[in-house]
């Protein structure tokens, strides 16, 4: 198991940066469940939906030990209450993540099929904003290593932007998706209904934390 400690020996991020790792894991799980749902695997969607609780508990502990961890004392390249707060919105994405894995697993959903290519299209949005992140999180690393100053981060303010970009493109196409859904509101069981209502929204909260991790790493660059 890495220790959190060694990890602020290399940079203050590189702890930050361990935690995504964790986050990711979450991530990745997201399109295998709408998967089972779509194909009405319900035993899989089970065992995907206990990875995600595993693994977002998994990402806590390491939230809750970089907390004990971050330096108080010695200089740090940005104000250390950015630092939390940039790790507590990379954990709130796996929060997100966990509520759907709650939501797709309290009954037996059924995908209908007028919101296939929607939700299909919502979701390559969402982990579009979601790819952008991980490349800005690797960017970290070299920005660190060049003093972390604005002045050298032109590449990263581009990434910023196209982070914020994706989580704008998300939100069409949630709005979309979310009128075709109620669209089928006399044709669905309203507990269909609110929970698919429930889940769209969820999903929306993945780009929106992502979005404001972007915004973050901009307030620490302008410092």
């Amino acid at each position: 198991m890495v220790r959190i400690s060694t990890l602020f020996e290399k940079s203050p991020f590189e702890p930050l940066l361990h935690h995504y790792d964790k986050v990711r894991e979450c991530v990745d799980l997201v399109r295998p469940m709408f998967k089972a749902v779509r194909d009405e695997d319900y035993e899989g969607l089970e065992k995907l939906a206990q990875k995600v609780f595993k693994t977002e508990h998994e990402a806590d502990l390491i939230k809750d030990e970089i907390r004990q961890e971050i330096p108080r004392s010695f200089f740090l390249p940005v104000y250390r209450g950015d630092l939390l707060g940039y790790l507590k919105l990379q954990d709130d994405v796996a929060d997100a993540i966990e509520n759907i894995a709650y939501l797709l697993t309290l009954k037996r959903l059924k995908l209908p099929a007028a919101l296939e290519s929607g939700l299909a299209a919502y979701l390559d949005s969402v982990m579009d904003a979601d790819t952008k992140a991980r490349e800005m999180n690797q960017r970290i690393r070299d920005l660190v290593q060049k003093g972390f100053h604005a002045s050298q981060a032109g590449d990263m303010f581009d990434l910023i932007r196209a982070v914020e970009r994706a989580e704008w493109e998300a939100d069409k196409k949630q709005y979309e998706v979310s009128k075709a859904l109620f669209k089928l509101e006399d044709s669905m069981k309203p507990s269909d209904l609110m929970l698919w209502w429930r889940i769209l929204l969820e999903m929306g909260e993945v780009a929106n934390h992502i979005e404001k991790m972007a915004d973050r790493l901009r307030r620490m660059l302008s410092q």
